[in-house]
């Protein structure tokens, strides 16, 4: 197809533009190539970087969908079928990073490792090397792998992600919808992103480097190869990338991660307070001049924060000399302290600030399966709520924390809600719940306590 100019004046017009186009051109690139200066690249750094990136392929065993005649026992034994529903493999793919390469560690998000029957990484030598699942953390979606037989192997460099600043530059490394690894550019465009409902503990580094599916659990990097987050997740209506992605900041990512090696799991200790945001009503009632903290609402008889003198009313302002702006900041950093560890707070009482010291203790209530309460709560983590715990329901059963796309997750329930009835049955902890269900197959009725608000759901 050519374009036709109709007009004298178009053709002159065109000729000079293309005259003083090729000028610049001409006088710009000839200069620079002939300076001997080198182009500005980002090459350098992913070729030292890029082989601490690698492709995981997860292979999975999930049950295949089945008609209701074929769960009802009655039907199954009138025509001698098998009681083992029948099941399918199914095959996905992640990123991971390799931060030990003595000791073959790989870090990668908890979705990408889960219920994983059988792992193969691939490196970008083209290796295929087995690994096992060292340990995962829901809460902060992160999981660990070791290689085996794991040689020659190139670890990255962590970086401490306090460092970052908004606008700083970043590379995403991965293998976005298995393409292979693939390297992506951009900037960090926020910080400290909260409430998304995407994971327990939240405090993502936001950038708008392209993120796709299979980017998870690769690698954010500074412009000096070090690593800075975890590629996580995306904000996208169609599941692509349009500029908002999130990283776990490795300043989250390392504590999980040592105690994963350590303990195979996270063992997260509790302070026992209940909190609130600080608004501008609240921080004129307890006469504070600064507008943001969190507000003690109540503290839990003989817990850590009971014995480190904390009462309710106290305005939480620091920890550990960060500032502590609104209840996730408090929520973060004591869900990722370990049993044991001391941290201090700067608080306001009584229009004056001073400094307590509180040893993170343990939660005393372990959390049990739900599904071996039921297979359809499967994914959930269940424990008895504790006494004061939540201002709007006393009684029940806490779901401490669910799976995404587990059978909990898609039969609606989600972290914080509070079992109160089960079957017209009240439940006043996991063992009346228990009780409650006697067949672990059957539809349960669920009445649920979310945030004070109070309805029914079925789950089949």
């Amino acid at each position: 197809m050519r374009t036709v100019l109709k007009r004298p004046l178009d053709l002159i017009s065109a000729v000079v533009l293309m005259s003083l186009l090729s000028a610049s051109a001409g006088a710009a690139l000839p200069t620079r190539i002939a300076s001997g200066e080198e182009l500005p690249s980002l090459a350098p750094m992913v070729e030292k970087t890029a082989p601490a990136v690698v492709n995981i392929a997860i292979e999975t065993r999930v049950r295949a969908a089945q008609n209701p005649l074929m769960q009802d026992p009655f039907f199954r034994r009138f025509f001698d079928m098998p009681d083992q529903a029948p099941s399918r493999r199914a095959v996905s793919a992640g990123s991971g990073v390799i931060v030990d390469a003595d000791e073959g560690y790989v870090l990668t998000n908890a979705h990408v490792a889960r219920n994983a029957d059988n792992i193969e990484v691939t490196l970008i030598d083209g290796r295929e090397l087995s690994a096992e699942l060292v340990g995962l953390d829901e809460e902060v979606d992160l999981a660990v792998l070791k290689l085996e037989s794991a040689e020659d192997l190139t670890q990255i460099r962590i970086a401490d992600s306090a460092g970052l600043k908004v606008g700083d530059f970043v590379v995403a490394i991965g293998n976005p919808f298995g393409l292979g690894q693939t390297v992506t550019s951009g900037i960090v465009s926020a910080l400290g992103r909260t409430g998304l409902g995407i994971e327990g503990y939240e405090n993502f580094i936001q950038t708008d480097a392209s993120i796709n599916p299979g980017n998870s659990g690769g690698a954010l990097v500074n412009l000096n190869g070090e690593l800075v987050g975890i590629n996580t997740a995306i904000l996208a209506p169609a599941g692509g990338n349009v500029g908002i992605g999130f990283a776990i900041p490795t300043n989250m990512a390392v504590n999980v991660m040592d105690q994963l090696i350590e303990h195979g799991e996270v063992r997260r200790g509790v302070l026992g307070v209940t909190i609130q945001d600080l608004t501008e009503e609240l921080a004129s009632a307890f006469k504070v001049e600064r507008r943001k903290g969190v507000v003690i609402t109540n503290v839990l008889p003989e817990s850590a924060a009971d014995e480190a003198g904390l009462k309710a009313g106290d305005v939480v302002l620091e920890v550990d000399g960060q500032p502590v702006d609104r209840v996730s900041d408090l929520r973060n950093k004591v869900g990722l302290s370990p049993v044991g560890e001391k941290i201090e707070m700067t608080i306001q009482r009584d229009g004056r600030r001073k400094t307590v010291t509180a040893e993170i203790s343990e939660s005393g209530l372990g959390a049990d399966a739900g599904d071996g309460v039921s297979s359809h709560l499967q994914g959930a983590s269940l424990r008895d709520l504790r006494e004061g715990e939540l201002d709007h329901v006393q009684r029940g059963v806490l779901v401490e924390n669910v799976a995404r796309s587990s059978a909990a997750w898609r039969a609606g329930l989600r972290r914080g809600d509070v079992i109160v009835n089960v079957n017209r049955q009240d439940v006043n902890n996991l063992e009346q719940l228990r009780a409650a269900v006697p067949d672990k197959d059957a539809a349960l009725l669920l009445r649920i306590n979310r945030d004070g608000g109070v309805f029914f759901a079925v789950v089949r």
